[in-house]
């Protein structure tokens, strides 16, 4: 199952029982430098005028701290904060009950807002413009809106799927942020603040052998490190060098790309059985044994950055470069002359 990969971007359930590694304040969040330095304008200018801060939408790939992100605003403006999650608000009295809780000024995250009900979202909307909520009492001719007045609070929404968002939502937030992979610079600066948190004992040099298998992405980093962390502790009395670091890695089956074994077998069935394509999502996904949503949201984003793949009018096409991962000559029946000015899908 994709929730069991080792490079997955998501979270584990295991993970939340494990101590965290997260920042408290935008004095020790790593990376985002753009995001982080208009975050402290609008926080700083906030408290200057004793407001609540404008609602926030972070959107990006999983795994880059969004949800990090909220917190630590709460924690910046000395505010509460309810994190919650779009499929988590069924009915629109379980929002009302949530925002009529808020204190002044708090912070309200949803995760995966893209999975808000439409019906949950009109009421959403009076709540971010005019802090207040229109609530139908009774039923049939007898029924009468009530208009409840609301503490101001901050809405911070976090999105893998900003294209997901209604325009009537997204228009209502004042402050739009991307999240970007990290470079391995920042990885590794990640590396040495986690393993300072957890006391491991991390070579310089080894940090650049995990940070360079992360994806960009954090959460893969900080769980590279914990398992990384186990290996050492079993086979060399828990201090993580180049060696130990590689061998742990192997045995993870997380190749010196960041890539296991379900990435390999993607690109390699792709080589194989369909000569590099173009083949269609369904046919990939039928050869391959996964689900066409997961290889479209999960494996692909990943392999299209690295470019091992390229999607085409005509269907998913491998690129020279994962040819050569995976020490394969690349012979191909269609030039890749033929697809680079298709229309992508």
């Amino acid at each position: 199952m994709t929730n069991k990969r080792i490079i997955t971007p998501e979270i584990l359930l295991e993970e939340n029982r494990e101590p965290s590694l997260r920042p408290r304040h935008l004095e020790e969040y790593i990376g985002q430098t753009k995001n982080v330095e208009q975050l402290k304008i609008f926080i700083e200018a906030a408290k200057i005028r004793e407001e609540h801060l404008d609602h926030v939408l972070l959107y990006g790939p999983p795994g880059l701290g969004k949800t990090t992100l909220a917190t630590i605003i709460a924690n910046e403006l000395g505010v509460g904060i309810k994190i919650t999650s779009g499929p988590a608000i069924e009915r629109p009295g379980d929002l009302a009950a949530i925002l009529s809780g808020l204190k002044e000024n708090d912070v309200f995250f949803i995760d995966e807002i893209h999975r808000l009900n439409p019906a949950i979202e009109e009421v959403l909307y009076p709540a971010m413009e005019d802090y207040a909520l229109d609530i139908l009492i009774g039923k049939g001719p007898s029924a009468r809106s009530v208009r409840l007045e609301l503490a101001p609070f901050t809405l911070v929404g976090a999105t893998t799927r900003a294209g997901d968002l209604s325009s009537p939502l997204r228009d209502r937030f004042g402050v739009l942020m991307r999240l970007e992979l990290y470079s391995e610079a920042e990885l590794e600066q990640i590396l040495e603040r986690s393993a300072r948190v957890l006391g491991v004992e991390l070579k310089a040099s080894s940090r650049k052998e995990i940070a360079r298998r992360s994806r960009g992405t954090p959460r893969i980093t900080n769980r590279l490190l914990k398992r990384v962390s186990d290996f050492a502790l079993v086979h060399n009395h828990g201090i993580i060098c180049d060696d130990i670091a590689r061998e742990a890695l192997h045995l993870f089956e997380v190749d010196e790309l960041g890539l296991d074994k379900t990435d390999l077998n993607l690109i390699r069935t792709m080589a194989t059985l369909f000569d590099g394509g173009p083949v269609g999502l369904d046919n990939l996904a039928a050869s391959t044994g996964e689900e066409s949503s997961t290889i479209e949201d999960v494996y692909e984003p990943y392999l299209m950055q690295i470019g091992f793949i390229k999607r085409t009018a005509r269907g998913r096409i491998l690129l020279p470069r994962a040819y050569e991962h995976l020490g394969l000559s690349f012979v191909k029946g269609i030039t890749l002359f033929d697809e680079v000015n298709s229309e992508d899908i």
